[in-house]
Order: C-alpha cells, then structure tokens, then sequence
C-alpha cells in the first residue's frame, strides 16, 4: 500500500516531532498533505512541530504559514534578558499573537495537543485546552535559549526533552501519521533513545534524511529546508510503505527557489 492510500483510508492524527528549527520541514509537510486532500482530524507537536501544529489547527494554511516563515528575521524573536534563558520570549510570544487567527484550543478548527516538560515532576504534560499562545511558547522553550514558562502551576520548557516525538497525547490504537525530524544534534548521545522512530500500532513514520540545518543564525536556510521537506513528501505519498515505514532522503530531490 502507498502511503497515500493508507491517508485516504481513514481518518488520522497528524504528529510532529520536535527538532530545532525544523518547523519549516513540517510546513513543507503539511503542505504536500494539503495539495492531495489528505488532512488530519487531530494534531499533535513537540516544540517546532508544536508551533506547526498550533498554526494549522487555528486555521493558518500551509502557504500563508510558509509566507510568514520566510519572512522571519532574528530580530523578529530575539530579546536577551536575565533569566534561566537567553531570550526573554516576548517577542515570540507577541508573533504568535499576531499570526494565531483564535485564541484558545477550543476554537481550533480541529483537535490540537501540545507536549511540555514540567521541571517540578520531570515529566511530559500535554496542554489541549485553554490559552494557546503560553501553551506553544512551553512546548518551544528550548533549554538555556528560552526561559520556562510559569503556568497553571507548572514550570515549563520544551516538549521534546522527554516527549521528542509528540505522543503523551496519542490513545493506544489511535491512527497516527508521525513525520519524524531525523536528529543530527551534537548533543544527543549516539543511540539515545530520542532520537529513534517510536514504534506503535497503527502508525505510519516519514522519516526524511539529509535536510538543510536551520538554526537562530541560519534561517536563511529556510526556504530550502521547506522545499526539501515538500518534494521529497511528494515523493513519498506515491512510496510503498514497509512495515508502516518510509524513509527518505531530501537530496533525491532538487530543491526548488
């Protein structure tokens, strides 16, 4: 079966993982998954593919979220302050303000559930409803570049510390399209477990190698990171899944500018 048809079959959730600065490969994405009619019912993200998600559910399309992503400049979210983290967070949290069309997870136009680490338990706690700007900024707070997020008595950062894949929210059985950001960090050990595609029960893993590193300092390697992420999709919709697996390299396929 072609991943494609396996989409078109039922209804699924969309799950993103975290990976720095790899929101433009989601959106790559999500924009193949447009283009061919195959929409989640349900999303769920870890850091950049909690903001992804987040966008999407509130009704931000593929092409207007990359419009707004090739435009972002450091400036945009840079705002050093004291603090247990280098940025204060203001600035990303006005942007999102100003991009997100609702307010909150009850007014998504589909189910949304974000994965954040509590320091005071040391373990993952999903955010779905409520205020949607903290519960992204908590899911995006990298470690030592943001501050944690105080909220509703948690302590937050980053969802992928303990959570990289996106699947506290995920019921057992549930239909899950899982797009994993393969890890090349130099802080990851070798074989950490994070860095492996979990496997479960009726789930489908794309899994695409070799895409450009986007970082604070390189965003200009954006827009090639999306059309990767976007061809190579393509690509992969019309690819036979093994053991419910797909697993490809960007550099098959021309970028586009």
């Amino acid at each position: 079966m072609h991943l494609i048809d396996w989409l078109h079959e039922e209804p699924f959730t969309l799950s993103l993982s975290s990976g720095f600065f790899s929101f433009y490969a989601h959106t790559g994405v999500l924009k193949a998954l447009e283009e061919n009619g195959v929409l989640p019912r349900k999303l769920t993200g870890s850091s950049a593919g909690a903001l992804v998600a987040s966008c999407w559910a509130s009704g931000v399309t593929a092409d207007s979220l990359k419009d707004i992503l090739f435009d972002l400049k450091r400036e945009d979210f840079w705002d050093p302050g004291f603090g247990w983290g280098l940025l204060k967070g203001k600035k990303f949290r006005g942007m999102l303000e100003d991009i997100l069309p609702v307010k909150s997870f009850e007014e998504c136009r589909t189910k949304l559930a974000l994965s954040a680490y509590d320091t005071k338990s040391k373990s993952t706690i999903v955010l779905d409803s409520g205020e949607l700007v903290p519960a992204i900024y908590a899911s995006c707070a990298i470690p030592v570049m943001f501050q944690p997020l105080k909220y509703n008595g948690y302590n937050l950062l980053d969802g992928g510390i303990k959570d990289r894949p996106a699947m506290a929210a995920i019921r057992p059985g549930e239909r899950v399209f899982y797009h994993h950001i393969v890890s090349v960090s130099p802080w990851r050990a070798k074989g950490s477990e994070a860095l492996k595609v979990p496997q479960n029960d009726n789930m489908s893993t794309l899994a695409i190698h070799d895409l450009p590193r986007v970082g604070p300092t390189r965003l200009e390697n954006g827009a090639e990171a999306f059309f990767a992420a976007y061809e190579t999709t393509k690509k992969a919709l019309n690819t036979e899944l093994i053991e419910s697996q797909i697993s490809m390299s960007s550099k098959l396929t021309p970028s586009q500018q």
